[in-house]
């Protein structure tokens, strides 16, 4: 049986709800790690036993990892976000695009200021390692396209997690290549996990903003 709209937009809000608690405890998790490492160079006790199990990992893993590196890196993350941007419009639905390009424009941001800030390095001085930037704009880029696709539909838990599998994977990634610690993996996901819910909240409260100074009524 299809639902009719109150119903459609009670789930909505109800899901909004979800993701701003996950932001929420996401973002206290980003602190608690930035504030344990900061100013650290050297990996801590889970770092590195994760690290000693992953890092240097042989081809075909270390080839993928290479690949899903190259999503991260500027002219992958460009072409990325640009195809997918390209294809909401494609498809009328100007409010995802806002979204992802937010979302990836916040979690990225984050991410870089937080390394300044937190100063934790690896394999030198100079390589700023915490939060993972690849991390955070690929889990962002994910959730993204998750909520996009999922809207109003029974699949939101399964695409969300299906987003959340996909950031996890460019974490290992970046712990198979030695760019980052498992716990700047782990901040860089949940500097994404808090980033998205709030882009997204934004993004709808100016959509329905426009909507009622366009005297269409009750947003949709």
């Amino acid at each position: 049986m299809s639902l009719n709209s109150p119903q459609r937009r009670g789930m909505g809000r109800a899901l909004e709800r979800w993701r701003g608690r996950l932001g929420v405890g996401a973002g206290v998790v980003v602190v608690l790690l930035g504030f344990w490492f900061a100013g650290k160079g050297q990996p801590g006790p889970v770092d590195g036993r994760l690290g000693q199990e992953l890092y240097g990992l042989r081809s075909p893993w270390r080839d993928f990892a290479h690949a899903m590196d190259w999503l991260g890196e500027p002219v992958g993350s460009t072409l990325l976000v640009a195809a997918v941007v390209a294809g909401c419009l494609v498809l009328r639905q100007p409010r995802a695009a806002a979204v992802v390009v937010g979302s990836v424009a916040l979690a990225v941001g984050t991410a870089t200021v937080l390394k300044h800030v937190v100063g934790r390095t690896i394999h030198g001085e100079q390589n700023l390692s915490y939060p993972s930037g690849h991390t955070a704009f690929f889990t962002a880029l994910a959730l993204a396209v998750a909520m996009a696709v999922t809207r109003g539909r029974g699949g939101s838990g399964l695409g969300t997690a299906a987003a959340l599998a996909a950031g996890a994977v460019m974490g290992w990634a970046q712990v198979v290549l030695g760019a980052h610690y498992p716990t700047d993996a782990l901040g860089g996901w949940c500097t994404a996990l808090a980033a998205v819910p709030a882009t997204a909240w934004l993004v709808g409260r100016v959509a329905e903003k426009r909507d009622l100074r366009r005297g269409g009524g009750r947003p949709a």
